[in-house]
């Protein structure tokens, strides 16, 4: 996660908080912490608690690895209750979220690109992107006609919950009924972060290879689904389909998996279906004479 992989820049903690007053008379805290802790290489160590204030600390005081440890906590702690507050108020408006991570070059603009122009007379569906910098796929996501809300990391390797809250004021919730979260690709630090989804949708292109859930266990442990992509692909790579179901199930005995080809449209019923089965959740949620889109 963040604290140990040193994603962000020192001195360019931002720690600011407001609250969302909205129309359905919901008060929406996101409080936006996106701290991490630096090792800033000078012999003052210092921490970021869970309010983003800089702590000072005694280098000498042996306890390094517990402070860490203690304000990696703080800061999960913090991000579980934003994602609750945004999968609280998703909910309130019959939406669901799927988190949607891979690594760089996985295939998720594709497939989401695919899946708004073939579902969208179906389903109202919005994104938030996820990317260090440009806008270049929020554009791509915008020419199907879906909404799209850009989010900027800078440094950061992932999405927060706090990063999420804002990007859902953006939207028209009420005329929604599906939001997908396109992270930043990296198949390590979110896979600790909660953004108030539904479930976290794990890519993997057949040009990786068959072994990524072995080499990136913790986040197959945590999606909910595998989507194999670029499986046009399978005659030109060594990859085994059957191998890399049978290691992501190895860590993760109960994830789904579904194979698919954004270019042929291979595959894309079954995960059409996968995402339709998610939704009755959502309309449950929905407070009595709350419309929901069909």
């Amino acid at each position: 996660m963040c604290t140990t992989c040193g994603c962000g820049v020192p001195g360019k903690h931002h720690a600011h908080q407001h609250d969302h007053d909205h129309a359905h008379g919901h008060s929406h805290n996101h409080g936006h912490d996106h701290g991490h802790d630096h090792d800033h290489g000078h012999a003052a160590d210092h921490y970021h608690d869970a309010d983003g204030r800089v702590v000072m600390t005694d280098p000498s005081g042996g306890a390094q690895e517990d402070r860490r440890v203690a304000v990696e906590q703080a800061l999960l702690a913090k991000n579980d209750r934003l994602a609750a507050g945004n999968r609280a108020f998703l909910q309130s408006h019959g939406v669901i979220a799927l988190n949607l991570v891979s690594s760089p070059g996985a295939g998720k603009t594709s497939l989401l690109v695919r899946t708004l122009k073939d579902l969208g007379g179906q389903i109202a569906m919005a994104v938030i992107e996820g990317d260090q910098a440009t806008d270049l796929d929020a554009r791509r996501i915008r020419a199907t006609g879906a909404p799209a809300v850009q989010v900027n990391t800078g440094p950061g390797c992932h999405l927060d919950a706090a990063m999420v809250g804002d990007a859902l004021d953006q939207f028209d919730l009420d005329k929604l009924d599906l939001l997908f979260i396109e992270n930043v690709g990296n198949l390590v630090c979110p896979a600790a972060f909660d953004l108030g989804e539904v479930a976290k949708v794990v890519l993997v292109s057949v040009t990786e290879g068959d072994d990524k859930p072995l080499k990136y266990p913790d986040m197959f442990a945590a999606a909910t689904l595998m989507v194999v992509t670029k499986t046009d692909l399978l005659p030109h790579v060594p990859a085994s389909l059957d191998r890399l179901v049978a290691n992501a199930r190895a860590v993760n005995p109960a994830i789904q998996c579904v194979s698919v080809s954004a270019e042929t449209g291979a595959g894309l019923d079954d995960w059409y279906r996968w995402i339709e089965d998610r939704r009755p959740a959502a309309a449950q949620a929905v407070p009595a004479g709350h419309a929901v889109h069909a």
